[in-house]
C-alpha cells in the first residue's frame, strides 16, 4: 500500500526536483560537446529553472538552496564567486515576494515580471564587473544570453509544468494541513 502524500513530502519532493534539474543542468554545461567556440549564447536554463520555482513553487525553493547552487555554479563555470549568486538571490527572493500576486495573472504579465528581472540583475551584473575591472564577455553576447534566457521562460515553464508539475497553486488552495499556500 503506497504511502499518502503528506505536504512535507511533497515539498521535499519538489525541492529534489530543483537540486536534479540544477545537477543536470550544470553537468551537461560542464560537457565538452564541442571543440569550435559557439556564435550565439544560448539561454541560461539554470537562471531560467530557478526563476520558473521563485515564481510558481516559492516553497519549494529556499534561500539556502539558491545560494549554494549558484555559488556552486560561479565555481564551475569560473566567474567571480557569489557575485552572480548574490544578483539571481535577491531577484528570486523579490519573485517569491510577488509569487501571491502572480497567481491570478496571465502567463504573458509572470514573463514580463520576470524579463525586467533578468534584465535588471544581467545589466547589475555587468556594471559591476565593469567598475571593478574584470575582464568579461563581450556586451553582444551577454545581451543575446540575456534575451534568449527571456525567450526561453516561457517554454521551460511549460516544460516544467507538464513534466515536472510546477504548476502554480490555486487562489485559496490549501494543503492537508489546512495552510493556504
Amino acid at each position: 500500500m503506497p504511502m499518502a502524500e503528506t505536504p512535507t513530502s511533497r515539498i521535499w519532493g519538489g525541492r529534489l526536483k530543483y537540486l536534479g534539474l540544477a545537477a543536470a543542468i550544470m553537468f551537461v554545461q560542464l560537457l565538452p560537446l564541442g571543440a569550435i567556440p559557439a556564435q550565439i549564447a544560448g539561454p541560461d536554463f539554470l537562471l531560467v529553472v530557478t526563476l520558473a520555482y521563485a515564481a510558481r513553487r516559492p516553497e519549494y525553493l529556499q534561500v539556502g538552496v539558491v545560494i549554494a547552487v549558484f555559488l556552486l555554479a560561479d565555481l564551475l563555470f569560473q566567474r567571480p564567486p557569489g557575485l552572480w549568486a548574490a544578483f539571481v538571490c535577491i531577484l528570486s527572493e523579490m519573485l517569491r515576494k510577488r509569487s501571491k500576486g502572480l497567481r491570478n495573472v496571465p502567463l504573458l504579465l509572470e514573463w514580463a515580471t520576470v524579463s525586467l528581472g533578468i534584465l535588471a540583475i544581467t545589466l547589475g551584473y555587468r556594471l559591476v564587473l565593469t567598475v571593478t575591472l574584470v575582464p568579461q564577455a563581450p556586451l553582444g553576447l551577454t545581451l543575446m544570453q540575456m534575451l534568449m534566457t527571456m525567450a526561453a521562460y516561457p517554454i521551460v515553464v511549460l516544460i516544467a509544468q507538464f513534466f515536472f508539475g510546477l504548476s502554480r497553486p490555486a487562489p485559496g488552495q490549501v494543503d492537508s494541513f489546512g495552510h493556504k499556500l
